[in-house]
């Protein structure tokens, strides 16, 4: 899924939208399909046939027999609905789960020990279902690719082992494609149950673990079984096929659970093979996000907020309007001077109090009591390039002899710059001064501190900004703006919530 995982990363994990970004996921993108083509061609026995769809592929369906009517536009809202609902339900359970985690199980010994206990509730589930159930179907004429017998006659395989002992994306393609009548209601309603409650248990163990397919195979299920329902309701009429309603159902329930529509919409396409089904999966995602979002956020969101990391989300927090940059801003700032001693500039960047990335350049005067404006501001990295390369003289008077620095200097060191550690500076060396004016940038982006919160957080967001000066009306510097100054804020159940941030 190229396109699709472009727009995924943009939709989730982008603060802000630009074309250079865009292009670089692209890039990434065609890369690691190009490496996994590959790889799958060699796999199969015929290197070089880059045909191979990817991992995610959940077969083509066929219009001539799974077409849809205007009749059908208000089922498929209804399957939204349901969606929200069980993805707000599944996103609860999971903050509350992920809340008791963070409190509780936050040693190595103790995380292990709930992922074995995960891996054998889950396997003693399994077989449990498997065991007392009696889904058993007749193997002539189905399309299952490996069928078990367990528990079931000769010439028969057992429905419930095939949805449980195959790998979820098989799964998922088999409740799409099998034909009718391949699946006991009952199975699919037992196997929605468990599947949920132990989807959700697993999200958030300390072992990588996704919740896509999950939540797809979760929503396939009940979406069959809606479908089934349907059969039976209007006598196998035009819903005779239930795999276009289990396509609809894991739309809804993923939709319902992460709360994403675009990006969703092209994955699921792609993942398809069909353009046909793009307007009704676009209406159940919509749908399923509207319904979820009025009673809890996405499942991302939330695990973003639990963890403390400074995301800035698409618009501020509709009641922060009566905020000010002044009631946002981090003081006092570390200001640095236009010509400012060498032993100082290693002194704050050594600092592990304030591992601040920029500083406001001030000028400096003799006089004190004459006002300290702001003249521009420098990046940590640019000082440390700065350091490493000497660029600095004896005597504030003297004009800079030393070999100039060229762009391609900065553009070496990214981007990993050298910490100050390894950078080595002489007592001698910290006497001497160092010009910033040269390489500072001298029109940072400013506010005066009665700007508000909306203004200061649409600024950060269009112009992907890392840091915003705030001066009064003598343009002297009273404060700095961070993207965690602006992340710190959500709206919650009381109003504007102040949260506490990752330090990293």
């Amino acid at each position: 899924a190229l396109a699709g995982g472009v727009l995924f990363s943009l939709e989730e994990g982008a603060s802000f939208w630009n074309q250079f970004l865009t292009w670089r996921i692209f890039f990434a993108s065609m890369i690691s399909t190009f490496t996994l083509n590959s790889v799958l061609s060699v796999y199969h026995g015929n290197a070089w046939d880059l045909s191979s769809p990817g991992l995610i592929n959940f077969g083509r369906f066929d219009n001539e027999k799974m077409g849809y009517t205007i009749q059908e536009i208000p089922i498929f809202i209804f399957m939204g609905v349901v969606g929200g609902i069980l993805g707000a339900l599944f996103n609860a359970l999971n903050y509350w789960l992920t809340m008791f985690r963070i409190r509780y199980i936050h040693r190595p010994c103790l995380q292990v020990v709930e992922a074995m206990l995960v891996a054998a509730v889950t396997a003693t589930v399994g077989f449990v279902m498997i065991y007392c159930s009696r889904d058993c179907q007749p193997i002539q004429g189905s399309t299952v690719a490996y069928p078990l017998q367990l528990f079931c006659a000769d010439g028969e395989y057992n429905s419930m082992a095939t949805a449980f002992f195959n790998t979820p994306e098989k799964s998922v393609v088999n409740l799409f494609h099998d034909p009718p009548g391949s699946y006991n209601p009952m199975t699919l309603g037992l196997f929605t149950l468990m599947y949920f409650f132990l989807a959700c248990w697993t999200y958030g163990l300390t072992v990588s673990a996704g919740v896509f397919i999950p939540s797809l195979l979760i929503g396939a299920a009940w979406g069959r079984l809606f479908g089934i329902s349907l059969s039976y309701l209007s006598k196998g009429s035009i819903w005779a096929d239930p795999g276009k309603y289990a396509l609809m159902g894991a739309a809804a329930q993923l939709g319902g659970i992460v709360r994403m529509t675009l990006s969703l919409t092209v994955i699921m396409m792609e993942a398809t093979g069909n353009v046909t089904y793009g307007f009704p999966i676009m209406l159940v995602l919509m749908t399923a996000k509207i319904v979820g979002d009025y009673f809890v956020e996405g499942l991302y969101d939330m695990h973003i907020q639990l963890q403390s990391v400074p995301f800035l989300h698409w618009e501020a927090p509709v009641t922060s309007h009566s905020l000010t940059a002044r009631e946002v801003m981090s003081t006092p700032v570390t200001c640095l001077r236009r010509i400012e001693r060498v032993g100082t500039v290693v002194d704050i960047l050594s600092d592990t109090s304030s591992n601040h990335n920029g500083f406001p350049v001030v000028e400096s005067s003799p006089d004190a009591s004459q006002v300290a404006g702001l003249r521009g501001l420098i990046l940590r990295s640019q000082l440390i390039v700065l350091l490493k390369h000497k660029v600095f003289v004896e005597r504030a008077n003297l004009s800079l002899v030393q070999r100039r620095l060229k762009l391609k200097d900065f553009r070496d060191a990214y981007p990993r710059f050298p910490p100050i550690q390894s950078i080595h500076v002489s007592q001698d060396e910290r006497e001497c001064m160092i010009d910033l004016s040269e390489f500072m940038n001298p029109s940072p982006y400013t506010v005066p501190q009665e700007a508000s919160l909306p203004r200061v957080f649409k600024l950060f967001r269009a112009l992907g900004l890392r840091h915003l000066v705030v001066v009064d009306n003598r343009n002297e510097v009273v404060g700095m703006v961070t993207r965690k100054d602006l992340a710190r804020y959500r709206l919650g159940k009381e109003g504007l919530e102040e949260l506490s941030l990752a330090q990293t």
